[in-house]
């Protein structure tokens, strides 16, 4: 594969998606946007609006296209949609891979990637996780809030993809002001990943609070830290060889955040719509319960939840 002339299609042009195609575009990368209804209308109308604490205010015309218009080739997927969601893409991964394509998935759920794997079994599926605050913040148009962007992505054990794709990938994105790094394991970073986004996501919706309650000494930090300790537990459990202490980690990553910054499931929930609360909260219970792990911190937030 030449250097500089990967395509890219970002399904999902939500905060994330959104975020990730905005700064490709800003790099001069190819890049094209599947989305729907108002945001795509607005987004072909006047270009995708970004609004960014790394890259400032853009206007951006980014292709974009509904998942059953688009009818080209891409060599990188990145599969942004919500969890609920990804049984709906299947057949668009199918119709654009070609058979060098990979796709990259970065939705906060723990085991994402063999799952779509699972559903595109001729397509060759990587894994990956993100760390942002962004956010649609109006119809074709994207927020992105402080200064963290790191992608991290990477193959699970018998997945064979070439080094060069993987690092031609990783350049484009650092070109692009975003901090990508090849993970030499995959499982164990999806894993942190679903942990931080499950503990910041459900004490946030748990209090009705922005993350700056959760910076402070009290009641909301240590219910952030019990369902941290809680994941951990379990992520032992499974083998998940952690390089550091999850919870300080996750401690650390909730301190540096905007205090104003809030999750995106609970963002969804106040409004009233459809949320990740199953992949963050029901999925994490239930994974515990399998294997024998006392959560008594979820199970307490849990009962607010009950559906």
């Amino acid at each position: 594969m030449e250097n500089n002339n990967m395509k890219y299609l970002i399904a999902g042009t939500g905060g994330v998606g959104g975020s990730i195609a905005a700064f490709l575009s800003l790099a001069g990368k190819d890049v094209t946007c599947i989305a729907r209804g108002e945001h795509l209308a607005a987004i072909r109308e006047h270009g995708l609006r970004l609004h960014s604490d790394l890259k400032g205010e853009h206007t951006l015309p980014i292709k974009a296209y509904t998942a059953e218009e688009y009818t080209g080739k891409a060599d990188v997927i990145f599969v942004c949609v919500k969890g609920y969601s990804v049984d709906s893409i299947t057949e668009l991964i199918e119709r654009s891979a070609h058979k060098g394509t990979v796709v990259i998935p970065i939705l906060n759920v723990y085991g994402t990637g063999p799952r779509i794997q699972r559903l595109v079994p001729g397509v060759t599926v990587l894994d990956g996780c993100i760390y942002i605050v962004g956010f649609v913040s109006g119809k074709g148009e994207i927020t992105q809030m402080g200064k963290i962007f790191r992608l991290v992505y990477g193959a699970h054990k018998g997945t064979v993809v070439p080094r060069g794709t993987l690092e031609t990938i990783q350049q484009d994105l650092q070109e692009s002001g975003i901090k990508a790094e090849i993970s030499p394991d995959i499982n164990r970073d999806t894993f942190v990943k679903w942990s931080f986004i499950s503990a910041m996501a459900v004490t946030g919706a748990y209090y009705d609070v922005p993350m700056g309650e959760v910076q402070k000494p009290g009641e909301v930090r240590d219910t952030f830290i019990g369902l941290s300790q809680e994941s951990a537990a379990l992520g032992a459990k499974l083998g998940i060889d952690f390089k550091e202490d999850i919870v300080e980690y996750n401690l650390k990553v909730i301190d540096k955040l905007d205090p104003e910054s809030t999750a995106s499931m609970q963002k969804d929930m106040a409004k009233g719509h459809e949320s990740e609360i199953q992949g963050l909260l029901f999925d994490m219970i239930a994974a515990a319960e399998e294997q024998g792990i006392d959560i008594p911190t979820y199970r307490m937030v849990a009962e607010k939840f009950k559906q």
